[in-house]
């Protein structure tokens, strides 16, 4: 376990290294329309994995959650649509991640009595439940969405100048990545993961089990909301379409296809995601069955590995490894290296 993460941590470091340099030799609409939207929306299928892996929640709100912060932030900035408060684009941005935190917590008290299929439609509920409430309520949503919305300066033009909201992206999912990492090490995340796999011993022990379910759920709904802001500044636009049950089985099918065992995942099955959806599109006879062959994709992963593209990676390390050490010369039965 120990060698397999720590083979990840040294991928993810070259990976995070090659990233930096990529505005360099890579286009600007590569970097925008796949580097980019891979990184958004890698968090939020982040915080499904961390849900699912660490506290055994597959949730199917986590795109309604970044809906909320996406839409609480074109409401108090200048926008054409919504409120026109026309506040500091920051003060959008905090107010924006403590709504979403705030109701993902009550959605998290909500359900976090349930297990299995019933915590699963609970999420899924709560998800259209949020998709409705932005389609009907257009005094907040607008006619058709909210356009044009106010981003910091830093942020510059997302289509045109790329780089900065790109290295924006990068900085925050690598804090996001680190942030989850430190958090399943802590006395809360230990808890989590024993109430993952004994919820009945942990509560026999004291341990809170609803009360750690909500706050994982409610850490959740911050890590989505983050995603949120993001996609926000990078569409410049959010609308109800962007939170309905469509873009909420996407963010399910890439963390599957990158590894729901892994945080890593995220990222990977963003990526893939990502590059299908935008290459295929300019292909004639298969840019309208992009559906068709996301699901073929998944189906093979699943059938394969369970684990996605990272569970292939690391059985294929496994197998190199073990044979490596027979080749060695180890004795018959000795035991492997353990893999992540």
């Amino acid at each position: 376990m120990i060698a397999g993460a720590r083979g990840r941590s040294g991928l993810a470091i070259v990976f995070i290294g090659l990233l930096a340099a990529s505005p360099l030799f890579v286009s600007d609409f590569f970097l925008s329309a796949i580097l980019t939207k891979t990184l958004w929306l890698g968090i939020v299928a982040a915080s499904l994995i961390f849900l699912s892996g660490y506290g055994n929640m597959i949730s199917l709100a986590q795109t309604g959650l970044y809906g909320v912060a996406g839409f609480v932030l074109g409401n108090v900035v200048a926008a054409d649509g919504g409120l026109k408060v026309a506040w500091d684009p920051w003060v959008g941005v905090i107010l924006g991640l403590v709504v979403a935190t705030v109701v993902g917590l009550v959605f998290g008290a909500v359900a976090s009595r349930s297990e299995g299929i019933y915590f699963l439609m609970l999420t899924l509920a709560f998800g259209i439940l949020l998709f409705y409430f932005w389609g009907q309520v257009t005094q907040l949503s607008g006619f058709g969405g909210i356009n044009s919305i106010q981003a910091p300066g830093i942020v510059s033009k997302p289509r045109t100048d790329p780089d900065n909201l790109f290295y924006i992206c990068l900085v925050v999912s690598v804090a996001v990545y680190a942030l989850i990492r430190y958090i399943v090490r802590t006395p809360f995340g230990i808890a989590l993961q024993g109430i993952r796999d004994e919820p009945t011993r942990m509560r026999a022990l004291g341990y809170n089990v609803a009360l750690h379910r909500t706050l994982a759920f409610g850490l959740g709904a911050f890590l989505a909301g983050i995603s949120g802001i993001l996609s926000v500044w990078w569409n410049t636009r959010i609308d109800p379409g962007s939170v309905g049950l469509g873009r909420t089985i996407d963010v399910l099918v890439i963390a599957i296809i990158g590894g729901i065992f892994w945080i890593e995942g995220g990222w990977l099955g963003a990526f893939v995601f990502t590059a299908i959806d935008t290459y295929s599109r300019n292909i004639d006879w298969l840019g309208p069955r992009f559906n068709t062959l996301i699901g073929v994709i998944f189906l093979v992963i699943v059938l394969v590995s369970p684990g996605g593209l990272i569970g292939i990676w690391e059985s294929a390390r496994g197998l190199a490894r073990r044979r490596s050490g027979a080749g060695a010369g180890l004795p018959p039965g000795a035991p492997a290296e353990r893999s992540g």
